[in-house]
């Protein structure tokens, strides 16, 4: 008999994680490796938020706090939405967790049982079927396609709903795509959800503030009558270059949040009280840097969207915000270049040009990478040579 759970079974590692991770080793035994897999900002920290982290700790302030969130923070995170959102929320509907994937696991973990199916639009972020399969409920993969912009239709949903649908997911902008939904579209889904007056949704909303040109931010809780059905998930992780202090949030009906804390009092407690400080800052400080560093954000992803484009065989839509592209490779999937899937021509790319991406499988849908333009434009421009290189190399 195994020691380790049969709950295991259901699941993988995350490929993201996994391709970092190899990138890391192979730059470790003296290779030059560009790692593009990894979703996390190149800039630092602010430097007001790291003082109030520093202020925090001569202040004494190390302590265990509520288990998930001090008030502060949590008034802080009611007037975020208030003042960004037009939301209106107290501080008993509010959870902050170690991170935004803590504060999802919690709520599959807190909600879902057997037999209970998540509506996920694919692509998706690699984390949200594993979750839902840890929390004894069944992933409703519904694959949306490149010419829809990768983004989930009202037929679609309405097509997908069944008797056991607890859950959809919305993510925007999104990972890997960078599609942002419009308000149109949102008020569109919107129309199928309040007819199915049992589906929750929860709303991802990280990349929130990483949006280019004019795009417009509109979140589903803003449809006022699906306010008391949606959970809205944020953190300070992505916009304000804070991925290693581990704050995620959520806002949404006390119920579900009750249900949150339960779990988070049994697992982890509280998010570090430093980090809670730092975010306190984040959240309540200047905020004039965000615009900047998606200026220069989009700057990336112009260079990388046009530069792939130029490639025979690869093929790139541009995406609205986030730090992703996700282009299709399908082209370059033939008898010539002996290359049948898309992990194939990842391993290929990784192994000949020293070039990390992740396999658009990985997110759900196959015949694409995904590739993490956080990085800086000299490290773009050498990883982009070198991808054209080994895609010339395949099409002679």
């Amino acid at each position: 008999m195994s020691i380790i759970s049969n709950n295991l079974k259901r699941i993988k590692p995350s490929p993201t994680i996994a391709v970092t991770t190899k990138a890391r080793e192979m730059r470790a035994s003296g290779k030059d490796v560009i790692g593009l897999g990894a979703g996390e900002p190149d800039f630092d920290t602010p430097d007001n938020v790291k003082e109030a982290a520093i202020e925090a700790i001569k202040k004494g302030d190390t302590k265990y706090t509520a288990v998930d969130g001090t008030p502060d923070l949590k008034k802080a995170i009611v007037e975020k939405f208030k003042r960004e959102n037009n939301l209106n929320y107290t501080t008993d509907q509010i959870t902050v967790g170690t991170g935004g994937k803590q504060v999802i696991y919690n709520t599959f973990m807190a909600t879902l049982n057997k037999g209970d199916e998540v509506i996920i639009p694919a692509p998706f972020w690699v984390s949200y079927p594993d979750m839902v399969l840890l929390a004894g409920g069944t992933p409703k993969v519904i694959k949306c396609e490149e010419k829809d912009g990768f983004k989930l239709s009202a037929k679609k949903l309405e097509k997908a709903i069944s008797k056991k649908t607890k859950w959809l997911i919305l993510n925007s902008p999104s990972n890997p795509t960078g599609a942002g939904y419009t308000k149109k579209e949102i008020e569109d889904l919107s129309k199928v959800l309040l007819k199915n007056k049992k589906i929750f949704i929860l709303s991802d909303d990280i990349y929130e503030h990483i949006r280019y040109e004019d795009f417009d931010f509109f979140t589903i809780a803003q449809i006022s009558k699906l306010k008391e059905r949606t959970l809205t998930m944020n953190g300070v992780s992505k916009s304000y270059a804070m991925t290693g202090w581990r704050i995620g949030y959520a806002a949404g009906p006390k119920e579900i949040i009750n249900a949150i804390r339960k779990i988070q009092s049994q697992s982890t407690s509280n998010p570090s009280s430093i980090s809670q400080a730092a975010a306190v800052e984040a959240l309540n400080g200047q905020q004039n840097f965000i615009k900047e560093r998606a200026e220069a954000f989009k700057e990336r992803r112009d260079f990388v969207v046009s530069s792939l484009n130029s490639i025979k065989g690869v093929n790139c839509l541009t995406p609205n915000g986030a730090f992703y592209v996700f282009p299709s490779c399908k082209g370059l999937l033939n008898k010539k270049t002996k290359l049948k899937t898309d992990t194939e021509f990842v391993q290929k790319l990784l192994e000949k040009s020293m070039v990390a991406v992740v396999q658009g499988s990985a997110f759900g849908l196959d015949g694409y990478f995904r590739i993490s333009y956080a990085t800086s434009m000299e490290n773009l421009k050498k990883a982009i040579t070198r991808i054209k290189d080994f895609c010339d190399s395949l099409n002679n």
